[in-house]
């Protein structure tokens, strides 16, 4: 068989196996609790779940191509200041988030923060603020889209149909009892995909480390650098280390990350759950090293005579790189990264806005079999979006759809960090204090991207890190100044 033949002959099985679990999952989903956090799973496959889901088409797809361009301060910036950032918050307040959602029966993000401050505007607004959200699923669809178009040599309108209809589909009937079997399983090839892609440059090590670092040199000394001044993105300190630490702290705030820990069968599995996840995740994010080896396979930044943008390089060293059965091995982990990540916002988000969106402001009471007809309809609505906004990045991109997604998503966890802090850590939290603080988050991070209010958000590319951290500072420092100043009032 031919390349293409065996690519369709291994989706096949994927295909079917995913069917399988969908079914599997569907027989155990009865209720929107099902569907959102499902009947209690070991740490083990939690844990797998949320590496998945963290790692998406942008840690395998996407940010390599930031390091082929950008070097040392894209790896350093996005493989080890935003994982360090991200494990502390992860270990600081996943035990407390379980804890205090499995007493006040929350199945979202959204809802628990309603709950938590007895306000259901401010649950109906933190839902509001999470369809910021679909541009992540963008970047999703995007990367999974540019994958399988090259390693299948067919158009990127209808593969990325095609991927659309199977997840937002299968995701339709089985939500978490199917999404962490799938996300296990990807998981699983991801490690190995991992392992393949970080020896696949093997032989640019052979006069040893220093020997790789002159190659880079010579390519260009600024690839070596920790700061890259010539790049958009990670410019200095300020960028590299000190807003990527922060957006980690933050990025646990989603709803497909930090309501994994709802889904652990006890209390006493959260630990080892939290362990396994950031071996597996820290796996992941050393990916991005092989950025370095795709700029050296394309020293000029070109495929013959075709120029490789940001989004697209790494997959091109993929397809380039690797023999047809390794190749298609490869695509597959690159295909699981992005489709682990894009089950569980599609799962987070679909909830979300059917639970504290539409059935709020429904006057008509539903039953069970009703909310989850309507919560397929979301699921299908949410499909014609991501296709829609899809579409248009494909044939008309912006410098990378990762900066779609970044601006959207930062912006989400932006405000959402200050609920989520001051809900957990302190008890009397004035409401006004921290509802207020949340809207500053929103409105800093949009002003300083689009009003270009910061030296780092001028020019052609604008960082949406950098806003996001403005974001976060203003809001956590606004909610402490209140809090002092309005007199604290107790919450449940």
């Amino acid at each position: 068989m031919g390349y293409t033949e065996v690519c369709i002959l291994v989706l096949s099985i994927y295909v079917a196996v995913t069917i399988y679990f969908s079914i599997r999952g569907m027989k155990q989903t009865h209720t929107m609790k099902d569907y959102a956090i499902g009947k209690g799973f070991s740490p083990w496959i939690v844990a797998l779940s949320l590496a998945a889901s963290i790692t998406s088409a942008a840690t395998f797809i996407i940010n390599p191509g930031f390091v082929a361009y950008y070097g040392f301060s894209a790896l350093l910036a996005m493989s080890i200041m935003l994982p360090l950032g991200l494990y502390i918050s992860l270990v600081i307040l996943s035990k407390s988030f379980r804890t205090m959602g499995l007493k006040s029966e929350s199945l979202t993000l959204s809802q628990w923060i309603g709950k938590r401050f007895d306000s259901k505007a401010f649950a109906l607004y933190m839902a509001c603020i999470s369809l910021l959200l679909i541009t992540f699923i963008v970047l999703i669809c995007v990367g999974l889209t540019k994958v399988l178009s090259n390693a299948l040599s067919s158009s990127e309108t209808w593969v990325l149909i095609a991927i659309v209809i199977f997840v937002f589909g299968y995701m339709m009937v089985g939500g978490a009892n199917t999404m962490v079997y799938t996300n296990t399983i990807q998981a699983i090839l991801m490690i190995l995909v991992a392992i393949i892609l970080l020896v696949s440059g093997h032989e640019h090590f052979e006069n040893g480390i220093s020997g790789f670092v002159t190659k880079i040199n010579q390519l260009d000394p600024q690839l070596s650098s920790p700061f890259n001044a010539s790049s958009p993105l990670f410019r200095d300190f300020f960028e590299v280390i000190f807003c990527n630490f922060v957006i980690g702290v933050a990025v646990v705030c989603q709803p497909h990350i930090i309501t994994k820990s709802l889904m652990l069968k006890s209390d006493k599995d959260v630990n080892k759950y939290l362990l396994i996840a950031i071996i597996v995740e820290s796996i992941f994010f050393a990916v991005l090293f092989a950025g370095f080896y795709a700029r050296l396979t394309f020293p000029e930044l070109k495929n013959g005579e075709s120029e490789l943008k940001i989004d697209g390089i790494f997959s091109a060293y993929v397809v380039k790189e690797f023999s047809v059965y390794t190749g298609i091995i490869v695509i597959m982990g690159l295909i699981a990264a992005g489709i682990s990540t894009l089950e569980g916002l599609i799962q987070s988000l679909s909830t979300t806005i059917t639970n504290d969106i539409i059935l709020p402001l429904s006057k008509k009471e539903l039953n069970t079999k009703q909310i989850s007809i309507l919560n397929k309809i979301v699921i299908a609505l949410l499909g014609l979006i991501a296709t829609y906004i899809s579409l248009h990045q494909l044939k008309k991109p912006n410098l990378s759809v990762g900066i779609l997604a970044q601006n959207g998503v930062y912006a989400f966890f932006s405000a959402a960090f200050v609920p989520v802090l001051f809900g957990i850590f302190v008890k009397n939290a004035n409401k006004i204090a921290v509802f207020s603080a949340s809207i500053s988050a929103i409105v800093t991070h949009f002003a300083i991207y689009y009003m270009s209010l910061s030296k780092y958000t001028t020019g052609a590319v604008k960082n949406p890190a950098v806003a996001a951290t403005y974001a976060i500072i203003t809001a956590v420092t606004l909610a402490l100044i209140l809090q002092i100043i309005l007199k604290p009032k107790k919450v449940n």
